[in-house]
């Protein structure tokens, strides 16, 4: 099966992406502009994260809905697994964060390469017809 070259990443393709890393999941939008490595890095670290919270939380509900059947008071799950989460997750956001201010780094080379491409289209010279025929007036 044969590669097919890779084209630049377009403006506003760009702009999803950092709209996907920043406001929905962190590297999946590193994914999406083809950043394999740092997306699937940030995406592990978000999930692991996210993880570690759930798994906090899952903790203290089974505690306190103990409280039902019980009339001591439950013991609170300690706050590393949260802190490690939330610090995991803050990580991951961050490296995306990176990662989005150098997409919008390409896109703007993208555009300037593109602009000057077309200024260089715009002085060539018209190409003229080489026939030896005098040209006919209408």
């Amino acid at each position: 099966m044969p590669h097919r070259p890779v084209r630049p990443l377009s403006r506003a393709r760009i702009t999803s992406c950092i709209l996907i890393n920043l406001a929905a999941t962190p590297g999946l939008g590193s994914l999406i502009a083809r950043r394999f490595l740092a997306g699937t890095g940030q995406l592990l670290l978000a999930l692991a994260g996210f993880t570690l919270m759930l798994v906090w939380f899952v903790q203290m509900m089974i505690r306190y809905y103990g409280l039902m059947f019980s009339e001591t008071q439950p013991r609170l799950p300690k706050l590393v697994l949260l802190e490690a989460g939330a610090i995991l997750f803050a990580l991951s956001w961050l490296w995306s964060l990176v990662t989005s201010i150098s997409l919008l780094r390409e896109a703007s080379r993208n555009s300037l390469k593109s602009l000057e491409s077309l200024e260089t289209e715009r002085i060539s010279p018209p190409v003229l017809d080489s026939s030896d025929k005098p040209p006919k007036l209408s």
